[in-house]
C-alpha cells in the first residue's frame, strides 16, 4: 500500500494548490500525478485528505476531500524558554527533538552567559515544519526571536513556571515531581513554562530573579547535561506529566 504524503498547508481551505516549496517536493521528489491521494495539514488542528488534481512543471493544484480535525494529545500550553547554544546546530537538533515529541512554545532567551545574542528565526521554522510533518503533529510550534531574560520574566507572570539551574545556594525540586502534582484536565491550556540556561548556566542573580517573581527552582535529575540535552529533557518530562 502506497504511503500517504503530507504536506504543510496553512490556508489549504481557502487555497487549491500547494505552496511551492511544497509543490516542488510533491512533483520532482515525490512524482506526484494526477488521482494520487495527498494529506494537508494546516498547523492549526486540522488535517484534509485531498488529492491531486492537476500537476505542472511547478505547480501541484489539490481537492480536498474532507477535513479531520485533530484532538490535543497534551494538556496546557507547553512553552520552553532555553538560551541557545554557541553551536546552533545543536539547537537546532534540539528544536527538531523537541517538536517530535510535542511543543507548543520555544522561546531562545539572551541571559549574563550567553555566548550566542542572535538566532535566525525562519531557517528555525522551516526545522520545526519539517518536524511536524515528519511526526505528523497536528499544530506548528510558534518560535520566538531571541528575547532578554529579564524582559522574559517580567513578562510571564501567570501559569505554572520553572527555572531549572545547578546552583545548590537555592533549594530545589524536581521538575518532574512538580510537573506530576499539576494534574491539568485534559482540555486545559494554562501555560506550563520551563526555562533552562546557557552554557555555563543562567547566573545565581538571574535564578534569585526568577525565583522572586513566582518561578519554582528545580533540578532535571543528578546527572549534569547539556544545554540542548536539559532542554529535551525538560520537554520529554512536561510531555509524560501532562499527557490528555
Amino acid at each position: 500500500m502506497k504511503e500517504v504524503r503530507y504536506f504543510y498547508v496553512p490556508d489549504a481551505t481557502r487555497l487549491s494548490e500547494l505552496p511551492e516549496e511544497e509543490a516542488l517536493h510533491a512533483i520532482r521528489v515525490l512524482r506526484l500525478k494526477e488521482g494520487d491521494e495527498m494529506m494537508l495539514m494546516d498547523g492549526c488542528g486540522t488535517f484534509y485528505e485531498a488529492v491531486v488534481t492537476m500537476v505542472a512543471s511547478r505547480r501541484c493544484c489539490y481537492r480536498i476531500v474532507q477535513p479531520l480535525p485533530q484532538e490535543r494529545q497534551w494538556a496546557g500550553h507547553l512553552h520552553i524558554a532555553v538560551a541557545p547554544t554557541k553551536m546552533m546546530e545543536r539547537m537546532e537538533w534540539f528544536l527538531e527533538k523537541a517538536t517530535e515529541v510535542g511543543i507548543d512554545e520555544c522561546t531562545f532567551l539572551s541571559c549574563q552567559f550567553s555566548e550566542r545574542k542572535v538566532i535566525k528565526v525562519p531557517r528555525l521554522e522551516r526545522i520545526v515544519i519539517a518536524a511536524v510533518k515528519q511526526s505528523r503533529k497536528a499544530w506548528v510550534p510558534q518560535v520566538q526571536e531571541m528575547t532578554d531574560f529579564r524582559s522574559f520574566i517580567a513578562s510571564h507572570t501567570s501559569g505554572h513556571r520553572f527555572i531549572a539551574h545547578c546552583y545548590d545556594e537555592v533549594a530545589r525540586s524536581s521538575l518532574f515531581d512538580e510537573l506530576q502534582r499539576l494534574s491539568l484536565p485534559s482540555d486545559a491550556q494554562e501555560e506550563v513554562l520551563v526555562l533552562v540556561g546557557p552554557e555555563g548556566d543562567f547566573s545565581i542573580e538571574e535564578v534569585r530573579l526568577a525565583v522572586a517573581a513566582g518561578f519554582t527552582s528545580v533540578h532535571l535529575g543528578t546527572s549534569r547535561l547539556r544545554t540542548e540535552t536539559a532542554a529535551l529533557s525538560a520537554v520529554m518530562m512536561m510531555q509524560l506529566a501532562c499527557q490528555s
